[in-house]
């Protein structure tokens, strides 16, 4: 125990002493673009690592068109400006007995690093909603993954766009048959090649990967489909349903450290409340409507 006590430590102290890289340059990223998956007989849950993500289940869909990126702020402003829609977070939350007087109040769950004071890593704080995603004072790039959105916003968004929401079976395929790893999102060289946290969480995020936070979407290199951050950056919500109050998110976000979380496997699911947002989930698209490509085997990467 001692041992263990001292490594921590050490541990801490170097987190403490790390200086943050520069963030990378980001490529630019085509709006609205979608890439073709094809259609696949695949194991669900077959590198199952936590118990809810088996047991391993075969799984037969057929090809889709799926986002290469999470929904953007800019994206999700302009369907705001059309509509006049007010996300779950923005609006009265419903009577919760027992509940302090703050969360009464319109606003939603941030992460904040804990300390002696609050040793909560969640916190209620009012103002927070997609356009001040950390509190009033907090402010948004248009390129990052919109956030603080509950399922019945992501739901909104996607009939406004003519699209879907996937759903899990859609969403573990792509990221499996598109190469993520299997246990942490690194190259051969230990270099990651998704928005995760490097460190020991939830001290400090050491940043190896050039972002402390959410990233724009897009910085980190394709997968063989040519989709961005399935794996990292923000959890992604899909259709499938745990029960009448949550559904199923996917890809782990930021915050998910090898020493806590580690969900940034294809195979690994979280249960999240549809009815909370937070600063850490996000949403993409599948198009439902868009013809399968004339090729019966398209490239892979294929988009519009």
């Amino acid at each position: 125990m001692r041992g263990g006590v001292l490594l921590l430590a050490v541990l801490l102290a170097a987190c403490g002493g790390a200086e943050e890289p520069a963030a990378p340059d980001c490529p630019a990223l085509p709006k609205a673009a979608y890439a073709w998956i094809s259609g696949a007989t695949f194991t669900m849950g077959g590198d199952a690592q936590l118990p809810e993500e088996g047991p391993p289940r075969e799984v037969t869909l057929p090809g889709f068109w799926l986002a290469t990126h999470e929904v953007t702020n800019d994206e999700f402003a302009a369907f705001v400006q059309a509509t006049g829609y007010k996300t779950l977070a923005e609006r009265d939350p419903p009577p919760l007995p027992g509940a302090p007087p703050e969360m009464l109040k319109p606003g939603s769950a941030v992460f904040t690093v804990p300390d002696a004071a609050n040793p909560a890593w969640w916190r209620w704080v009012v103002g927070a909603e997609w356009r001040h995603p950390s509190g009033p004072q907090s402010e948004v790039a248009g390129r990052e993954p919109v956030v603080q959105i509950g399922y019945e916003d992501a739901l909104a968004y996607a009939k406004w766009a003519g699209k879907a929401l996937p759903s899990e079976e859609q969403w573990e395929l792509a990221a499996a048959t598109g190469g993520a790893n299997r246990h942490e999102p690194v190259d051969a060289s230990g270099k990651p090649l998704a928005n995760f946290y490097q460190g020991v969480f939830p001290a400090r995020d050491l940043g190896i990967d050039g972002f402390v936070g959410r990233a724009p979407v897009g910085c980190f290199p394709a997968d063989r489909h040519g989709v961005h951050d399935l794996i990292g950056n923000v959890w992604e919500w899909t259709t499938a349903a745990i029960d009448s109050e949550r559904n199923v998110i996917k890809g782990g976000s930021f915050l998910c450290a090898a020493n806590y979380c580690a969900r940034y496997r294809p195979a690994a699911r979280q249960f999240q409340e549809r009815g909370l947002g937070t600063d850490h989930i996000g949403f993409r698209l599948v198009d439902p409507a868009r013809p399968a490509p004339a090729a019966a085997h398209p490239p892979e990467g294929q988009r519009e």
